[in-house]
């Protein structure tokens, strides 16, 4: 039984970063799509277009790490949706801290704008990756089974 515990959370992890990889992909491809059509320099209006992006990859992870990285322990519950609902608000706050400092750094040494968007873009998207993955795996799809098999 200890090694199935050892071999899930690595396992876990690849998985929700494969899924990781199609979030990723959403949420970096609305924010471009959103500068293509409606190209901003404002922040307020970055920050809108960047909320807008997580949101659609946020919920797209929600589906997919729901239905298999942690389907053993997700019950579709309230409970479940309102905790990830949470954790996917702290990450917001994480991705928009992230995304709205890096790009007034990479702005002060005169990074151009599409550039500097994507630098930001991207860090912002890792420090939330890893912010999310722990929330997700310790409070939303907790396995609170697992405790009473081994008790």
């Amino acid at each position: 039984m200890g090694n199935h515990k050892k071999k899930k959370g690595p396992f876990q992890f690849m998985q929700f970063s494969v899924i990781g990889v199609a979030n990723a992909a959403i949420d970096i491809g609305v924010l471009n799509l959103l500068l293509l059509f409606f190209h901003t320099d404002n922040q307020g209006l970055l920050l809108f277009y960047n909320t807008i992006a997580y949101t659609l990859a946020v919920a797209n992870s929600y589906f997919w790490n729901a239905s298999f990285t942690f389907r053993r322990s997700a019950e579709g519950s309230n409970w479940q949706r309102l905790t990830f609902i949470g954790q996917g608000i702290v990450s917001l706050g994480v991705n928009n801290f992230v995304f709205y400092i890096g790009n007034l750094l990479l702005g002060f040494i005169g990074i151009p704008n599409w550039l500097r968007y994507n630098i930001a873009k991207g860090l912002a998207m890792f420090l939330s990756f890893l912010a999310s993955f722990f929330m997700i795996k310790y409070l939303v799809f907790r396995d609170f089974g697992a405790k009473k098999v081994k008790e």
